[in-house]
């Protein structure tokens, strides 16, 4: 119980996350008390308005619809019916990120375009790593822009992770390899190579990022272990032409979504899940070292439908 005058608590990870995608406009869902086609329909609209993709949003309408076609239905059932069917659709993309023990350190590549929250996210991934008892180097990549660098050295600092960097337009592939000497050397458990931000449509870019994954293996065949891309929630439907540009320079092998707390858009992890199945391992509400936790299906499907609410 608070006293008077006391400050609240602070909002919680999944009530900040509840609160962004409200904006998705799914907590207003059923209009009608019935089922009935114009209901499904409707539900259907608003599905794709989320972002979610005809084909995922005709899927997941129809599955609410099955046995309950015609039927009276309360919002609050709605919402909790619809809850559970994108719960189930997502679950096989709810996948923690493994750090496999046989390989030392562990390489992760992270990619991304432009202002995805790229160079945050990795920062907060090695405070999480760090504190979960793991020796982190980072390798500031994006050699671009030396705000990038000085960022990443402050996670660096904050994490007390080892941390290698290069002038400002210094050659990235040349740095990465240079950073897995020295996590090697160093015994680093995990290795994490930023990246420059790159539009999924500069060709000479995404050279670069496959120059840099080719590069590692020269000294460790089986490096990177895992790439993961970045994406900003607040993009919508341009987060599958990215996944599927990516997809084509270096082999993805997981997604991590930014902003989340900003945006109408978060159905687009329903869409890129059928379309790409790729694992989900961190989703983002914010700026603060805790401000990026694991991705939990029915927690997302919850605060995405607004189920459990008081109506």
């Amino acid at each position: 119980m608070r006293t008077f005058g006391e400050a609240p608590p602070p909002p919680t990870f999944f009530e900040r996350l509840k609160s962004g995608l409200a904006k998705t406009g799914l907590g207003e869902i059923l209009t009608k008390k019935k089922l009935d086609a114009e209901a499904v329909a409707e539900l259907e609209e608003a599905l794709i308005r989320a972002d979610m993709g005809a084909a995922q949003s005709k899927k997941l309408a129809a599955a609410v619809a099955r046995g309950r076609y015609d039927a009276e239905i309360s919002s609050a059932e709605l919402k909790n019916v619809l809850a559970n069917e994108i719960a189930t659709l997502l679950a096989p993309i709810q996948k923690p990120l493994v750090i496999a023990g046989d390989k030392k350190p562990f390489v992760i590549l992270v990619a991304g375009v432009n202002g995805a929250g790229k160079t945050t996210t990795i920062g907060k991934m090695a405070k999480r790593l760090a504190e979960e008892g793991a020796k982190v180097t980072l390798a500031a990549g994006d050699t671009f822009r030396a705000a990038a660098i000085e960022q990443l050295k402050v996670w660096a600092d904050r994490s007390r992770a080892q941390f290698v960097s290069t002038k400002a337009g210094g050659d990235a592939a040349g740095l990465a390899f240079e950073a897995l000497e020295k996590a090697r050397a160093d015994g680093s458990d995990i290795l994490l190579i930023d990246t420059a931000g790159r539009l999924q449509n500069k060709a000479g870019l995404m050279a670069e990022l496959e120059k840099i994954a080719r590069v590692i293996k020269k000294l460790d065949a089986s490096a990177p272990h895992a790439v993961l891309l970045v994406l900003d929630a607040t993009t919508g439907q341009n987060a599958l032409s990215q996944v599927e540009a990516f997809s084509a320079s270096v082999p993805l092998t997981g997604l991590v979504m930014t902003k989340l707390d900003g945006t109408a858009k978060g159905g687009i992890l329903v869409a890129l899940a059928g379309r790409f199945g790729l694992p989900v391992h961190y989703i983002g509400v914010g700026e603060g070292a805790d401000d990026l936790q694991p991705f939990i299906a029915a927690d997302f499907a919850k605060a995405l439908t607004g189920a459990g609410d008081k109506t």
